[in-house]
């Protein structure tokens, strides 16, 4: 019951985060941003309760899908209460609301947790690894915003669309902060991951699927980062980098765990 509250609150916030992108009446972003609070309180009761009855973290199989939508929601209420940017609750809530109901829509059966998936090392790796990923789904969303911000201003169309959302330099800032947190995030869950490797498979590399696309991952945010530090890359590089790196996360997982049905750790 409290798993079918949180995802129609997450709904609830989707309707009411986009008829504030429509009206910008405050009161409405006020309300959605309230509902979101009491669907991310509520969804973190759902993944306490869980545990028990999985008998481990939510780092395996499906249910990494419900910690990432609350993972997702938490960093853009920080970001939300940081910027005032109403206007991403109606990318991030409908975002939260869609991974929320693949974890009913998407069958999986009696789920086997093999011995090396009880490292301690493993949901160091696995957790670090998602909170970095719900920060670059943000660096996401606010990239995909600024290039519709940018093609408005670019065509001197500063009515409608322009007006709702946030500036190009708000955009580009959001975009540099979930870059300068997301980034460390990732490299620890990179690191605790080879540790996991090591403790497990006596080698600290192995050239699974999911390793190989981790790395390449890492090496187009570190290409990022090293850009904005250097040479100062900004704006519209930044932003269709910030969207290719979580494209190819998301796409990964996907991949990885839904299509070929595994975890292809080994």
């Amino acid at each position: 019951m409290l798993f079918y509250i949180t995802l129609f609150l997450y709904l609830a916030a989707t309707a009411g985060y986009i008829s504030y992108l429509i009206t910008l009446k405050k009161p409405i972003s006020l309300i959605s941003t309230s509902i979101l609070i009491v669907s991310f309180i509520l969804h973190a009761a759902v993944i306490t309760l869980r545990y028990p009855e999985l008998g481990h973290p939510p780092f395996i199989g499906i249910e990494t899908l419900s910690f990432l939508a609350w993972a997702i929601v938490g960093i853009y209420l920080l970001v939300e209460w940081r910027y005032k940017v109403y206007v991403l609750g109606s990318i991030v809530s409908p975002i939260a609301f869609i991974l929320l109901l693949l974890t009913v829509i998407i069958p999986e059966g009696e789920l086997h947790v093999p011995s090396y998936l009880r490292s301690i090392w493993f949901p160091l790796h696995v957790g670090f690894a998602f909170l970095g990923n719900a920060i670059f789904s943000l660096a996401c969303a606010a990239g995909i915003m600024y290039l519709i911000q940018e093609r408005q201003v670019k065509g001197h169309h500063l009515g409608g669309i322009y007006k709702r959302l946030p500036s190009l330099e708000v955009l580009d800032e959001i975009n540099e902060m979930c870059l300068f947190i997301g980034f460390p995030l990732m490299t620890f869950g990179i690191i605790t991951g080879f540790i996991w490797s090591n403790a497990v498979w006596k080698t600290f590399w192995n050239w699974s699927p999911r390793a190989i696309f981790s790395i390449i991952t890492w090496l187009l945010y570190a290409t990022l980062l090293a850009g904005r530090l250097s040479v100062g890359w900004r704006g519209r590089r930044a932003a269709v980098l910030a969207i290719t790196g979580f494209s190819i996360m998301i796409a990964t997982y996907f991949v990885i765990n839904i299509i070929w049905g595994g975890h292809a750790f080994k």
